[in-house]
């Protein structure tokens, strides 16, 4: 769509490039396999125009728009959401959006209140997490049409369900158009006088090429692109990929940076003007007092727990405490996005497994009932949190998926590469069971929403005993105590004293009396009063 000449070192060569802005975009060595499995992507729709002397990546533009009707739709939930963060080209066998569209009423029946995509705006290559971005306005069509993806939201939302979209603006790959107008191809890097993008990078976790965002235009870029996904596709918010790379200062990494404080806030400004109800989660990594900031500002970063709820999970003692790290100070409950499990951590299931107390080793019963356990410590806390697809199953894959976990085969060489699709969990007793767990804890959620926003009171709770972890939780009339006895190395059962009255067990739907119990070893249970909604 574009010729630009004179580049760094190379003042008569010609690079021919798509439009930054384009909303579809065809690239001549990757659009040929999109359909190598499956049939993603209907043919007459990306027709390469080689015969028209065509090369490179070719920007697409539709002069008379097709107009999509939405539902309207608002976010419920919103102080204390479970968002369960699903990249398509793992979750189904077809890799694509119309597999993951036959699995919603599933996940409306699991309870969660958002989905998470992982990056989906036009990637490098047909099989990827996403991470590695060169359009922000194109979606890719390894997933489906822009018509599909609009389906996926509007299905969504017709079952109570957000969707968030997981941007990566902290860098882009060579393919970027911004990137080609500037390029020293002697060192294979963006060149020194590309505006857009450093030549290194100014922090040390950096992938690619790290994004000027100093430069207005940049600027200007993201904020467009963001809005452009609100207006366009419906979406309902943002999780921006390494927050914290949005610096030009490299003293700026490990300290509170002030001017990317007021970049962000300006992103956020940009994306509430177009919808004030966004929901914008940062993963950033950055200090309480930085962090503390964007929470004011009504942003939720990520807060990882993953080390925590392996070590229970594997049957050692772990402080969980963390889980709800700032919910006693004026920062509030709602701020930190909770998560056991995300794209980037080890999959609990997968090192119960590898290594795991020779209790947890030896049964798979003692394995699901331990993550089970988890589940009710994790979700009975008050504020948001993720879960990362098919945890609510044990899924058992190391991510990095070089080794097998307890059935079937592996051998893949990167992280990103496809992962084994395992839906027949769901017909395994232990596991299914997990499952049931994750929806009555969801249900208790989203039926009583005070008892996980701000104000609530935890008095009572112990989430560093051991083997056994409680939860107390009280909001008004409204009352929850959960008991967690996990498996270790020593199986054992504990006496509980429960607080005085008649309680429903929201696990096992029995009514339990205050007094003595006994609570054997993997066994968990959620008591609640009359007061509470069940």
């Amino acid at each position: 769509l574009g010729e630009y000449s004179g580049i760094d070192g190379e003042p008569d060569k010609v690079i021919r490039m798509s439009d930054p802005f384009a909303e579809k975009v065809l690239d001549p060595d990757n659009d040929p396999w999109i359909n190598y499995h499956n049939v993603i992507y209907p043919a007459d729709q990306m027709v390469y125009p080689g015969d028209k002397g065509a090369s490179g990546t070719v920007a697409c533009v539709k002069i008379n728009r097709d107009n999509f009707a939405w539902t309207p739709f608002e976010m419920k939930n919103k102080d204390c959401p479970v968002i369960y963060e699903m990249l398509f080209g793992d979750y189904t066998s077809t890799h694509d959006i119309a597999g993951a569209m036959e699995k919603l009423d599933y996940l409306q029946t699991l309870g969660v209140n958002a989905v998470e995509l992982m990056p989906i705006q036009e990637f490098d290559g047909n099989t990827s997490w996403g991470y590695n971005p060169n359009h922000y306005f194109a979606l890719d069509k390894a997933y489906g049409t822009r018509e599909q993806y609009k389906q996926f939201i509007e299905e969504c939302h017709k079952r109570d369900i957000a969707v968030i979209i997981d941007v990566v603006y902290n860098h882009s790959t060579g393919a970027s158009p911004l990137a080609k107008m500037y390029w020293n191809s002697s060192s294979n890097k963006t060149a020194s006088n590309n505006p857009y993008f450093f030549v290194d990078a100014m922090h040390p976790f950096n992938v690619f090429h790290d994004i000027n965002h100093q430069n207005p235009f940049v600027q200007q870029v993201v904020k467009r692109s963001l809005v452009y996904l609100i207006e366009e596709y419906n979406v309902d918010g943002f999780r921006f990929d390494l927050s914290k790379g949005f610096t030009w200062s490299k003293s700026g990494w490990d300290n509170t940076d002030n001017a990317r404080i007021n970049l962000i806030k300006d992103y956020a400004k940009a994306i509430r003007t177009a919808d004030p109800d966004s929901y914008i989660i940062l993963e950033h990594w950055g200090n309480d007092g930085e962090e503390s900031q964007y929470v004011r500002d009504g942003m939720h970063p990520w807060k990882k727990m993953n080390h925590e709820y392996c070590e229970t999970a594997m049957g050692y003692n772990a402080d969980l405490s963390g889980t709800h790290k700032y919910l006693d100070n004026t920062w509030g409950a709602t701020g930190w996005v909770t998560f056991m499990e995300s794209h980037d951590e080890e999959r609990m299931a997968y090192k119960q497994e590898k290594y795991g107390a020779s209790t947890i080793k030896n049964s798979h019963q003692a394995r699901m009932q331990n993550l089970a356990n988890n589940a009710v410590c994790f979700l009975t806390i008050p504020g948001p949190k993720m879960i990362w697809q098919m945890g609510e199953l044990g899924y058992n894959y190391n991510k990095w998926c070089n080794e097998q976990g307890e059935d079937g085969t592996a051998g893949q060489q990167y992280e990103t590469d496809r992962k084994p699709v395992k839906w027949e969990y769901f017909n395994d007793a232990h596991r299914k069971n997990l499952y049931d767990v994750y929806c009555k804890l969801n249900d208790l959620r989203n039926d009583n929403p005070d008892l996980f926003g701000k104000g609530v009171d935890l008095n009572g709770s112990n989430l560093n005993g051991w083997p056994l972890k409680t939860v107390a939780l009280s909001y008004g009339s409204k009352k929850v105590y959960a008991y967690a006895n996990y498996h270790g190395n020593s199986a054992a059962s504990q006496t509980l004293s429960i607080p005085s009255g008649t309680w429903t067990d929201i696990l096992s739907g029995k009514t339990i009396q205050g007094g003595s119990y006994t609570l054997q070893s993997g066994q968990a249970m959620v008591l609640v009063n009359s007061s509470v909604v069940k």
